[in-house]
């Protein structure tokens, strides 16, 4: 089969991990890169063995040769460079948060339809193997009909240092973390149709918020609660595990720190070791996500050879996306929000 071109925009903190997955993708390759920053750019280019190096994405898309861009660069340039994508035929991945607003994020979104081209955002987190275990083990019918269930990302590592822009915006987790964590509600339990949140800076260095809580309603009668939190220390840091609880009609399903995934049924209880691989590249703790970075850019890969929709598709992530400008109205205005204040 014909190997798959692509080309990557933004060569900053985590597109060196996009680098390594699209390395290891059959079928697939980046052939040219594009960065405003000279050093960054000659750093990727050179570890990576690029030759085509660009300084603007206007000359990337002048010269082609790719079917498709992965698009790695922070979320207000997200709209014009998905935009120039659609208006050249390209097929787009896009990082998360893919939009800055609601009204951005479905103008991309009807952008691509109206090129009839492919649109996927980067929601790596429920591609984590632990992830997609815990899914499997609900799909079974394990544990009977869901009827509650709970996300949580706790820590106190100190994601500024990699990332100092992050300090300084007035949204912070919900919109950087949380964002993870409600994708992953939706994923083990399906769309919501209103969400409540509470949130807090603990931290007075920082400009946004460090600490949410969200209570989730979900079209199928299911109640979550997906919180997050960078202020709080545990005696072993579980950075940057997410951790599950789940109750249905007949057990219950926990995965809990160190990847321990516990299933209690009516057969008993099974306990097994859902540990993501540690690929060559990788390194501990980050593997978990890395490996999901691979993992989501070979659905990417297979979906654009089948030609069909990626299952974090533009579309799907709206769901997703109005799901945290929800919360954060909910917050500002203590009030239960419905989703349709977003999706009409």
């Amino acid at each position: 089969m014909t190997e798959l071109k692509g080309a990557l925009i933004g060569c900053g903190f985590f597109a060196v991990n996009q680098m390594h997955g699209w390395n290891d993708a059959a079928g697939a390759r980046i052939v040219a890169i594009c960065d405003r920053d000279p050093a960054r750019l000659q750093i990727v280019g050179d570890t990576f063995g690029i030759e085509r190096r660009y300084s603007s994405a206007e000359a990337l898309f002048a010269d082609g040769g790719f079917d498709f861009v992965d698009i790695a660069t922070t979320v207000a340039s997200h709209r014009p460079l998905v935009e120039m994508a659609a208006a050249n035929g390209v097929a787009t991945i896009c990082q998360k948060p893919f939009a800055p607003t609601m009204e951005d994020a479905a103008a991309m979104v009807a952008a691509c339809d109206r090129a009839g081209v492919a649109f996927m955002i980067h929601e790596n987190f429920r591609w984590q193997s632990p992830i997609r275990a815990a899914k499997a083990a609900i799909d079974s019918g394990a544990i009977g009909e869901v009827f509650w269930g709970r996300v949580s990302f706790r820590s106190a590592y100190d994601v500024f240092s990699g990332q100092p822009y992050l300090a300084t915006g007035k949204r912070f987790i919900i919109e950087d973390l949380g964002i993870h964590a409600l994708d992953i509600a939706r994923f083990l339990f399906g769309n919501a149709t209103a969400v409540t949140a509470r949130t807090r800076r603990v931290n007075p260095a920082i400009a946004g918020e460090d600490v949410a809580t969200m209570m989730l309603d979900h079209a199928a009668g299911i109640t979550s609660i997906v919180d997050c939190s960078y202020a709080t220390r545990l005696p072993v840091e579980p950075f940057p595990e997410t951790l599950l609880e789940v109750d249905g009609s007949k057990g219950t399903l926990r995965l809990s720190q160190s990847y321990r995934l516990s299933v209690h049924s009516p057969d008993g209880t099974e306990v097994s070791d859902v540990q993501p691989r540690l690929l060559p590249w990788a390194s501990r703790p980050w593997h978990n996500i890395q490996e999901s970075v691979g993992l989501i850019q070979r659905h990417w890969v297979e979906c654009l050879r089948d030609g069909r929709e990626p299952d974090t598709s533009g579309r799907d992530n709206l769901q997703t996306f109005a799901l945290v400008e929800a919360s954060y109205l909910s917050a500002a205005e203590k009030r239960t929000v419905p989703l349709e204040e977003f999706l009409g």
